[in-house]
């Protein structure tokens, strides 16, 4: 049985699918009360999403402020087994479907190779001792790009994503991977990061990303999404340095804001994160919904 917002009912997938099919039956008063209403829902299905990144950026910061100096177990080490635990505890309760932690676990594989071939190069560091390390990088790192795949995952679900104007997928999968070796090759070569800006600006100008917080479906241009996003990682970003989970040349000799140039590096890793899952959920046209649904209301 649909739900109120039109995506399949998820009850026996996640515990919050049946918090959210009761949210989502509430009949509020019309007008201003009705539009407050649909907010507050955005906001809690926003934060339902961000679950696993936000208990994950809680550990960071409560640990940097509270974690004891001389404790037997490295700081790192414990909030790699803490972000280990917070995995396995929402696979448990039902938090999280097993394809989401597939995605999550593709994240961390993906963010570990980087993380390795970026400390190699001082584009940051990881100044604390651990013994859960690969080279110079801690275990715990993956999961911070795996927090953001969860939350990507996650959001397209409870907001049942579909578009219009969605390039071909081998089409964005090409530029993500294009994207994803320049990480790495303009080390070397000469930086391309404005010409892939260029071809995501002509390739997804016109692409619209259609959601329903409540009854409505509502749509903003998918730059314009990613944006949103990237700034609010950027902004995590400034509190993980803050609790020195790692920190970038010009931190060592105290915290600074991170510069703001970080925020096209998180748009571009925005759109590698966003093609991986797409890779899963397979974006859903917009347009065959809606014949989907004319076709229906013929045959009834």
């Amino acid at each position: 049985m649909p739900t109120p917002s039109g995506a399949p009912e998820l009850i026996a997938h996640t515990r919050f699918a049946a918090i959210r099919a009761r949210l989502e039956r509430f009949e509020p008063r019309p007008g201003w009360r009705a539009w407050l209403y649909e907010f507050l829902l955005f906001g809690f299905k926003q934060g339902w999403a961000c679950l696993f990144g936000a208990l994950l950026l809680g550990l960071l910061l409560g640990t940097h402020l509270f974690y004891p100096a001389d404790a037997p177990l490295a700081r790192y080490d414990f909030l790699t087994l803490s972000a280990l635990g917070i995995q396995i505890a929402m696979l448990a309760l039902r938090l999280e479907t097993m394809e989401e932690a597939r995605v999550i676990l593709a994240f961390h594989i993906v963010g570990t190779v980087m993380e390795l071939f970026k400390t190699a190069f001082g584009s940051w560091q990881y100044p604390e001792a651990s013994l859960l390390r690969i080279a110079g990088v801690p275990l715990f790192s993956g999961f911070m790009y795996a927090a953001v795949g969860s939350y990507i995952a996650r959001v397209w679900r409870i907001f049942d994503f579909r578009f219009s104007r969605y390039p071909s997928p081998a089409l964005s999968a090409a530029l993500a991977a294009a994207i994803y070796v320049n990480f790495f090759a303009h080390h070397w070569l000469p930086d391309m990061r404005l010409v892939l800006f260029a071809l995501l600006a002509l390739f997804f100008a016109r692409t619209r990303i259609w959601f329903r917080v409540w009854r409505e479906d509502r749509w903003m241009p998918l730059l314009l999404g990613w944006l949103l996003v990237a700034l609010f990682i950027w902004f995590a970003e400034n509190i993980s340095t803050f609790s020195r989970a790692w920190i970038y040349p010009d931190q060592r000799g105290g915290w600074a804001l991170v510069h703001p140039s970080k925020l096209g590096a998180w748009y571009l890793l925005m759109y590698i994160s966003f093609v991986l899952v797409a890779s899963v959920h397979r974006p859903r046209a917009k347009e065959a919904d809606a014949r989907a649904s004319s076709a229906h209301a013929e045959v009834r």
